[in-house]
């Protein structure tokens, strides 16, 4: 019997990542025992990848319900929101860690293929990219590896593709030495009535294949992301793709000129598990079953076995359910993108999806019991709050001596040199954030991408956040935190916070204090987005991300539910940058200064404190600081506007000097510990410049969101001063604050 046919054993669901009780389960579905080939569909398919089994449960608690909801959570590949005007915003962030720890430059790179290929899908054309990316420490050989090679794959991918990064955030941490997080997201634009849908549907419609050829790259892939990362995992380097921009290139035009015709009834990429997984979720969803036929794809390697087409992630495909009489009109469109559009099978009444080869059916499986929200596993795990947790709840910040005036000079200068705090420069200038715009993006320095929006005076503002030690700190605040962050980044620009995309990357979900720290991610989430008016529109679970010990231990990584958010700004004109404009500017801050120096940059790496609890976060009052900073906006009160995040106030007002070379002069809160007041990282604060003219209507806009700023002190020509001391000047602080991370990648 033909090893594709055979029947499978549990040595070989095992060695696949399927449990003892799901290969029973299996069986019970089939009545029968799966063959090879079917329960090589059914490991992809219930793999943590792609069943989400051991996450579903807390993820349906999640808000997905808003104003603005055109697409929700889980309708489709992304989700999509209304800006108005008719169109709609698609958007989606998904991670490609174990790939890029294997290979990083094809393991970023085709993480960006692919949620590029989840946008353009819908009908959306993709205007703007951003990542949120986590590496170990910078001082070992392997972590500047990881980095050099990652960014230059998401460079190369998305600069070839052509579509602009905007955005995104770089992380540093000892926990991500053999296991760094790469997370893309994409956004892009559609008319609101034109998104075409992952559902198949109409039995006798034909089914095709489209894009590139299927080769052995990315076999099993989705498994490979469901385990942990150990010394062995270069073996698996077969499950890395492999990318082709300019083919992507050429897909997308060809996608998008057929979502202009009548003749598509539905489209999907083919990520995760490939064929497999296109196939079971489009026919899933439409209630239908296909015929397959697997010797029909295109294929760039011979004598492929049936498992290997079906589980093959080779990039830059697609799956096209297309209307009965209309298959010349697709053909036509492919073959002018010089692109195949292979007719593969049929959609067929009933559940069965069907694979055949050559005549033999090698494949035979009830399509609703692969995919999530049918058949698939649902596990509730257990989880426990870490012994650690007590001790970092614990932590007096009394303990930390106060330094003083002197000794503060010292450690601003230290703070902008650390690889979290320092220009990321090096790594921005490597990507082409003007490619494929015409005017699209706008060059002013602010807290989130500000992306025009053609034909309006609208424009969409983009982030991603996440501060990975506040959720090591305390999963629940941490991750409100988050969202929180990104909202107030938004709101910054004169943006108003419209819904958010997650990517929660975690360890082992069986290790009980892991998925504690999960579920109280879900729930600070849940929390947050509720009060915010932000639903979560879908996103990304990535679990085991780790390194596997010798001793059987793992390590994980700090728990990182990544936030990516959309905001619209209904015109553009408002847009406020983060830049100071001129000497003499008002400088104010909104929200409250604290003793709080928890979690910090400042903790950790100058004190050397690395358990504490999560800085101080009032969420209720983060909503009044939003609003206010929108109306400070879109009234033009506000010169610049600015949060205070990762390395408190300094680091902030520095920012918002360098962009013009401009200083500050700052007087310090005497009711207030003076490291907490400069580099605290207490939540629920920005600084705003404004023209003394101003201050009547500022103080009346900011008392009618019951916030009472502060003023800290003023603009200067170029030299930093706090509390009468001399700092050192904007352009020698720069120079500092710009070189630090390319120096040390270089330092041998």
């Amino acid at each position: 019997m033909k090893a594709s046919i055979a029947p499978a054993t549990l040595d070989q669901a095992q060695e696949m990542g399927l449990r003892p009780e799901e290969f029973d389960q299996i069986k019970t579905i089939l009545g029968r025992t799966p063959n090879f080939t079917e329960m090589c569909v059914y490991s992809v398919m219930w793999s943590e990848h792609c069943s989400y089994k051991n996450s579903i449960k807390w993820l349906k608690t999640l808000p997905k319900d808003g104003p603005h909801m055109l697409v929700k959570a889980g309708e489709e590949n992304a989700g999509i929101v209304d800006i108005g005007d008719g169109l709609g915003c698609a958007f989606k962030i998904e991670s490609h860690n174990h790939p890029s720890a294997i290979e990083p430059y094809q393991g970023a790179a085709t993480g960006v293929g692919g949620i590029n290929r989840d946008i353009f899908t819908m009908g959306a054309r993709p205007i703007a990219q951003l990542n949120s990316l986590r590496f170990g420490d910078l001082s070992n050989p392997r972590t500047k590896w990881l980095l050099e090679g990652v960014v230059k794959g998401i460079g190369d991918y998305g600069n070839s593709f052509g579509v602009p990064i905007v955005g995104g955030e770089l992380f540093f941490d000892s926990s991500y030495q053999v296991n760094p997080l790469v997370n893309a997201m994409s956004v892009g634009i559609l008319e609101a009535d034109k998104i075409i849908s992952a559902t198949a549907s109409g039995p006798g419609n034909p089914v095709y294949i489209v894009g590139s050829s299927t080769g052995k790259d990315g076999i099993q892939g989705a498994s490979f992301a469901s385990k942990d990362i150990t010394e062995e995992s270069a073996d698996d380097l077969p499950s890395v793709q492999v990318g082709d921009p300019f083919q992507e290139k050429l897909l997308l035009e060809a996608s998008l000129e057929l979502s202009t015709t009548t003749a598509v009834v539905g489209m999907q990429d083919m990520g995760a598990a490939g064929i497999t997984c296109s196939t079971s979720e489009m026919s899933a969803a439409g209630e239908v079953g296909m015929e397959i036929h697997l010797d029909r794809v295109p294929l760039r390697q011979q004598d492929m076995e049936p498992f290997e087409i079906l589980l093959s992630e080779s990039q830059e495909r697609m799956l096209v359910v297309v209307r009965k009489g209309q298959e010349e009109e697709v053909k036509a469109i492919f073959d002018k993108w010089d692109l195949h559009a292979e007719h593969i099978g049929e959609v067929t009444e009933g559940d069965q999806i069907r694979y055949y080869m050559h005549g033999e059916l090698v494949g035979d499986v009830p399509g609703s019991t692969l995919v999530l929200g049918g058949g698939a596993p649902v596990y509730e795990r257990e989880y426990k709050e870490p012994a650690w947790y007590a001790e970092a709840q614990a932590f007096d910040h009394t303990t930390v001596p106060v330094p003083s005036l002197d000794e503060c000079v010292d450690i601003a200068h230290r703070m902008i040199c650390l690889p979290n705090i320092a220009s990321k420069r090096w790594v921005w200038e490597q990507y082409d954030s003007m490619v494929g715009t015409i005017n699209r993006t706008t060059n002013r320095p602010s807290d989130a991408g500000v992306v025009s929006v053609r034909g309006t005076d609208k424009a969409l503002a983009l982030t991603v956040d996440c501060n990975a030690r506040y959720v090591q700190a305390d999963p629940e605040i941490g991750t409100a935190i988050a969202v929180a962050e990104a909202a107030r980044n938004i709101s910054c620009t004169g943006a108003v916070p419209s819904a958010i995309t997650n990517c929660l990357n975690f360890g082992n979900p069986y290790n009980p204090e892991v998925y504690w720290q999960f579920v109280g991610a879900i729930q600070g989430m849940g929390r947050a987005c509720r009060h915010l008016k932000t639903p979560v529109t879908g996103g990304n679970v990535s679990f085991y991300n780790q390194t596997a010990k010798p001793d059987g231990t793992a390590q994980a990584v700090f728990p990182t539910p990544t936030i990516g958010m959309v905001g619209v700004m209904e015109d553009r004109a408002h847009h406020t940058g983060l830049d100071f404009k001129e000497k003499g500017e008002l400088i104010f801050q909104l929200g409250p200064s604290t003793d709080c120096i928890h979690a910090s940059e400042y903790l950790a790496s100058i004190v050397g404190i690395d358990k504490s609890p999560a800085p101080y976060f009032d969420l209720e009052a983060e909503g009044h600081l939003h609003a206010c900073l929108q109306e400070l906006a879109q009234k033009e009160l506000a010169q610049a506007s600015h949060d205070v995040a990762d390395g408190g106030l300094f680091v902030t007002l520095l920012e918002m000097a360098m962009p013009r070379g401009l200083g500050f002069d700052l007087v310090s809160d005497d009711e207030v510990r003076l490291d907490a007041f400069l580099f605290g990282e207490g939540q629920g604060r920005a600084v705003v410049s404004l023209k003394d003219s101003d201050q009547d209507d500022f103080f009346d806009i900011c008392g009618s969101h019951g916030l009472k700023p502060t003023l800290l002190g003023h603009v200067t020509k170029g030299k930093v001063v706090v509390d009468d001391k001399h700092f050192g000047f904007c352009e020698e602080l720069r120079a500092y604050f710009d070189n630090a991370l390319e120096e040390m990648l270089t330092d041998e």
